[in-house]
């Protein structure tokens, strides 16, 4: 396994490994350095006690002059496997004797002399040179040089090396079998830990639970808090459910409420229409028989309330009219097809100069793209529109209506024009209320309604309307339909 690996058990032994490492060598440094200060003690120490011997044995042959004696002394160094060399100098700085051991280099050439102290030191590289200050009855008789090699430090070094390596082996393996009981202990639940959330995560089963352990380690508290926040989730997740579950019932019910509400309004907009038509139609009957009967005996009076008594008819005829059209905008089922915008408008008109032929009204029609929509309830729209324009023009000689599209900020927008009434601005907001009028019966015939049903309609084709105008300077409706209803 790599350092980087994810596994949480390779890191571990991977953790192992390395602490085990950096204090086995921390150790092996440590020790190796005591061992190298304090061997190089020894050893200078040793020195002076054999450089003390040496002086100590050759004052004599100093005093009578006798070097070989004083070189016979000096041959015992052979004993001692690190000393090189070994010369005796005098007072004067000549040498007295010297001890070279066979097949080493003169290391003895030049002799240093340190001011004060009977014992000094040098050391350079693996080479040390002690010198020694021989003392006899108080007086400075000579100096004694050694010359020693620290041979054994090499040897000792790699020693503590191939101990170390040894050591780091056993440890390394020491390591690897406490990296093993640490997976036991901490990877093993972790691991199972990771696997349990892998599954709730990809299978949406909050049911499921972590492993429960006996130890009460941080471990466990993690696998408890696990559980804890699992059993929270399924609470939740149960309580969500309800809800949806409750929602939907509610849903279904109120969709089923509206459309009985639908249905019953629907019922009773048809049997008022029907039941409000019978009598208008027996009205409308009595009406033409007084007008046949007893014409020359007609006075003005009675001419006047029967001529009133018409109006009101067609009055109530024309509200159950709209009333049928505002119910049918917001209840009829919306059956989509191609319609021509156009030629309907183009309908309508014609209608109107057939019904009032003696109007002068100029209307400009475009043609404008097929749309997407309920022909009868588009009809109705338009009819009101268009109706509403002929009717607030009426006061004039002559008029004008315009029908077109225009294309405004990436949206075709869909106008009726007139040069017609027009209306105050500030009552803009009250045209589009059932039963609101911007004027008087007085001045123009009307329900009120008409409008609202056009609001209606267009938006269930997912449009809107709105109005610009001022009096005596006509008006446009503005309106627009769905972006995805225009025809293809």
């Amino acid at each position: 396994m790599k350092p980087g690996s994810s596994s949480i058990s390779a890191k571990l032994m991977w953790m192992n490994l390395l602490v085990s490492g950096i204090v086995l060598l921390l150790a092996v440094l440590a020790f190796f350095l005591y061992d190298q200060i304090s061997f190089r003690q020894n050893l200078i120490r040793s020195l002076e006690t054999s450089a003390q011997i040496v002086g100590a044995n050759s004052v004599s042959a100093m005093l009578f002059d006798d070097p070989q004696s004083a070189t016979t002394t000096m041959e015992a160094l052979r004993n001692s496997p690190d000393v090189l060399a070994a010369a005796l100098v005098t007072t004067d700085g000549t040498r007295f004797a010297e001890y070279r051991r066979t097949g080493s280099e003169n290391l003895l050439t030049t002799l240093p002399h340190a001011p004060g102290g009977n014992d000094n030191y040098w050391v350079k590289g693996t080479r040390l040179l002690l010198e020694h200050r021989i003392l006899f009855q108080g007086k400075f008789s000579g100096t004694v040089y050694i010359a020693a090699e620290l041979t054994e430090t090499r040897q000792r070094a790699r020693q503590y090396l191939l101990i170390a390596g040894v050591v780091l082996l056993c440890c390394m393996a020491a390591a690897l079998l406490i990296s093993g009981a640490a997976r036991k202990m901490v990877a093993r639940p972790l691991i199972a830990l990771s696997e349990t959330a892998r599954r709730v995560s990809r299978e949406r089963d909050y049911s499921v639970r972590a492993e429960l352990h006996s130890d009460r380690d941080e471990i466990a508290v993690l696998v408890n808090a696990f559980n804890e926040m699992l059993d929270q989730i399924q609470d939740r997740d149960t309580a969500l459910n309800r809800a949806r579950e409750n929602l939907e019932l509610r849903v279904q019910e109120r969709t089923a409420a509206l459309r009985a509400a639908n249905r019953e309004l629907e019922a009773f907009s048809y049997t008022v229409a029907h039941d409000l038509r019978g009598p208008l139609d027996a009205v409308q009957g009595m009406v033409y028989i007084l007008e046949s009967i007893g014409q020359e005996d007609r006075g003005n009076e009675r001419a006047e309330v029967l001529r009133d008594l018409r109006d009101s008819t067609r009055r109530m005829a024309l509200l159950i009219d709209d009333l049928l059209n505002l119910s049918r905008a917001s209840t009829v089922a919306l059956r989509k097809g191609n319609v021509d915008l156009s030629a309907m408008v183009q309908g309508i008109a014609e209608e109107l100069h057939r019904a009032e032929p003696d109007r002068k009204v100029h209307f400009a029609i475009a043609d404008v793209p097929q749309v997407q929509a309920d022909a009868g309830l588009m009809r109705v729209a338009l009819d009101n529109l268009i109706r509403n324009a002929w009717k607030y023009t009426s006061r004039h000689d002559a008029a004008s209506i315009e029908f077109g599209a225009a294309l405004i900020k990436g949206e075709l927008i869909y106008f009726v024009r007139d040069d017609g009434a027009g209306f105050d601005p500030k009552l803009h907001d009250q045209m589009f209320q059932p039963f609101h009028r911007l004027h008087s019966r007085g001045e123009f015939p009307g329900t009120g309604i008409g409008l609202a049903t056009v609001q209606r309609i267009l938006a269930r084709h997912g449009g809107r309307i709105w109005a610009e105008g001022a009096v005596e300077e006509g008006a446009t409706f503005w309106f627009t339909l769905d972006h995805g209803q225009a025809a293809a």
